[in-house]
């Protein structure tokens, strides 16, 4: 069994769009389909999407819920740890090594949180 595919809500589509765009730009993924209420982004092997939730009541982070991104390089994670706080994110933890893995933990615009992690420590 592998992961087919991660979705998180928005409160503010628009926004969550540029935000993701603009992360997923230098990753492989490519936006599929961007109408109604959810916009997908997905390569040969994995999908991401964002979405508006179907019940229309506001999004929420789960606590404790996390989407982790396997990248190349320690370069790659910190790049993209910069990348996010640059474009509004928060920081949850700063690069560095973490049970052998370089890794940094980040939040997007609606809070929802993100490790970008590479086995290369």
């Amino acid at each position: 069994m592998k992961m087919n595919y991660f979705v998180f809500g928005t409160n503010d589509k628009e926004k969550a769009e540029v935000f993701y765009d603009d992360l997923f730009s230098e990753s492989g993924l490519n936006k599929i389909h961007g109408r109604g209420r959810m916009t997908l982004w997905g390569n040969e092997s994995f999908m991401f999407a964002l979405a508006e939730p179907f019940d229309e009541q506001p999004a929420t982070n789960g606590n404790g819920t996390m989407l982790g991104l396997h990248v190349d390089t320690i370069e790659e994670v910190n790049r993209l740890y910069q990348k996010v706080l640059d474009m509004g994110g928060t920081s949850e933890g700063e690069p560095r090594v973490r049970s052998n893995m370089h890794s940094a933990y980040v939040r997007d615009l609606d809070r929802n949180k993100i490790c970008f992690y590479s086995s290369n420590a």
